[in-house]
């Protein structure tokens, strides 16, 4: 019977949020717009699952909604920064940096979402991951201590992501 279900839903969640997604999406709500929703929401994980990795072991989603509303703060927080930097800072006084962050993550999950976090907070962008995944490279749009970017990022971000993929 857990095969089955396993079989027509491989990943739960994401069939949910599709369904979800989907239904929010349309400009009201019906039982035809919710039923596709669900049928979408079957038939996309199902047709791709063939590419996804297995479910990572040991990830806490109370610490991962912790982690995501701190995320969207310090979006916010760098919105500001670097809406500043950019109308204050002449262009000939900028300290762009490219700064090597070494990795103690080892699930590709976690790294992608350290990744992600990264990229997604304005005036940062990871640029490469290391063949081995030991490190990530990251441009940063300006700063005096690249050390203490690469720091804040191991400190503020990965240690966290080591406690939600456990």
């Amino acid at each position: 019977m857990a095969r089955a279900f396993r079989w027509l839903l491989p990943h739960p969640f994401l069939t949910l949020v599709l369904a979800v997604v989907w239904t929010l999406l349309q400009n009201e709500v019906s039982a035809g717009m919710v039923v596709f929703g669900i049928i979408l929401g079957i038939i996309i994980p199902r047709m791709t699952s063939i590419w996804w990795p297995d479910t990572p072991s040991g990830f806490r989603l109370g610490k991962m909604t912790t982690y995501s509303v701190m995320v969207i703060w310090d979006i916010i927080v760098a919105n500001i920064e670097v809406a500043w930097i950019v109308l204050s800072v002449p262009n000939a006084k900028l300290k762009p940096a490219w700064i090597v962050v070494p990795l103690e993550l080892k699930q590709p999950e976690a790294i992608t979402v350290l990744a992600g976090t990264i990229t997604l907070t304005p005036g940062t962008v990871s640029a490469d991951l290391s063949n081995e995944g030991h490190s990530l490279l990251v441009h940063v749009l300006h700063t005096d201590d690249p050390d203490a970017v690469r720091d804040d990022i191991k400190t503020r971000y990965e240690k966290r992501l080591l406690e939600i993929f456990v």
